[in-house]
């Protein structure tokens, strides 16, 4: 294999075509450890465009997939195909990189572990949240026990998405191809943060609704109450139905520490020190040590014209890159998106039923043979 990894993308759309320009982008440090050789998709004269302004060649899927100057495909196509074409892409000897979520069902999931598996190629999902700074600190702090026992979490998406954001796209808002609406499309990406922090989701009670938009066969409001395996409970908002738009939350909460993370930024953190006391009813919000642990925060705002930040996409590739060349599992995982997965996957058993329901995570799993589990959440009397 070349010491650069080279990338072929199959889907020209909004996430392919940013992320062929990080991988062509010489400023954002990625062409030393990748590079992008050709881009697939349905469209032959977008497939075209797309390959013309990135430099590289237009192929379609099955030409992308037969090139030996490929060695690693990242997957930007509709949700309910990834694991189809990422199957593919690992049956023709690729290294492979999937777009979130991993797929719309724990069954597509298991069937792209297993290729993986089976084949020993390396296989990531995009979680680029991993990589933001203000996450990297709080990770660190809870797996250093600064936040003491975790007690509980919040996630809050409060998007909004104009109807003609359905509209632009077939696939969009349909239960086949998107698997759901505003929690699995849009707040996945803290689902994954919160298990990532605090561990596995073992049961959800919900609501969704379409309260706000038409047309569509999947919800803009989701909302549920969590358990975590560590015993901490939390609390999660998902909807694409808050206008104007407000930006994405994160509180994890500790009995000696808390931290929030607000669009990608830390804006609380307060880890008790040696000796400390709160006062009998609390700081209300006093002690913050932001400006103590990270005094410049984000440094790095280069944005694409898509809006998206380079920085953390930026570091999940070059993650990826160095897995594969180290034959290790990269920081972004296909066992963790699975996780991601059928947490949203219980969201939606519950807000179904009327009742809450339990994952599989209540007894201890490998992640390894996660592929082979039998994983339909089950329901618990309310």
């Amino acid at each position: 294999m070349s010491a650069v990894l080279r990338f072929g993308i199959i889907g020209c759309g909004v996430l392919g075509s940013f992320l062929g320009r990080l991988l062509t982008h010489e400023r954002e440090g990625l062409p030393d450890a990748a590079r992008l050789t050709a881009v697939a998709g349905r469209d032959p004269q977008r497939t075209k465009d797309t390959a013309d302004a990135l430099g590289c060649d237009p192929l379609t899927v099955t030409d992308l997939l037969a090139r030996p100057d490929i060695d690693a495909v990242v997957v930007c196509t509709p949700s309910g195909t990834h694991a189809e074409l990422g199957v593919r892409a690992l049956r023709a000897g690729k290294h492979v990189l999937v777009e979130k979520p991993i797929d719309v069902t724990p069954e597509a999931a298991d069937r792209l572990l297993r290729a993986a598996r089976e084949t020993g190629l390396t296989l990531g999902v995009v979680s680029q949240h991993r990589f933001d700074p203000a996450v990297r600190i709080v990770k660190s702090a809870v797996d250093n026990g600064r936040f003491g026992r975790l007690t509980s979490l919040v996630v809050e998406l409060p998007w909004w998405r104009e109807q003609a954001y359905y509209a632009v796209g077939s696939w969009r808002g349909t239960r086949e191809l998107d698997g759901g609406g505003a929690l699995i499309n849009q707040a996945v990406h803290l689902v994954d943060l919160a298990q990532w922090l605090a561990g596995p989701v073992t049961e959800a009670t919900a609501h969704t609704g379409l309260l706000a938009h038409h047309d569509i066969e999947v919800e803009d409001v989701a909302t549920a109450s969590l358990r975590f395996a560590c015993g901490a409970q939390g609390v999660l908002l998902a909807t694409t139905a808050a206008y104007p738009g407000r930006t994405a939350r994160l509180a994890v909460h500790g009995d000696r520490g808390s931290a929030v993370i607000d669009n990608d930024e830390l804006v609380y953190f307060h880890a008790a020190r040696d000796g400390e006391h709160a006062a009998v009813y609390g700081a209300f919000d006093a002690g913050n040590q932001v400006a103590d642990i990270l005094p410049r925060q984000r440094t790095e705002l280069v944005r694409d014209r898509s809006g998206l930040l380079y920085q953390p996409h930026r570091d999940q590739i070059a993650d990826f890159c160095a897995a594969v060349r180290e034959g290790r599992p990269p920081l972004a995982d296909g066992p963790g998106a699975r996780r991601a997965l059928e947490a949203v996957t219980a969201v939606y058993a519950s807000a179904r039923a009327g009742t809450a329901v339990r994952t599989r995570h209540d007894a201890p799993t490998d992640p390894a043979g996660s592929a082979d589990r039998p994983d339909a959440p089950e329901r618990t009397a309310p």
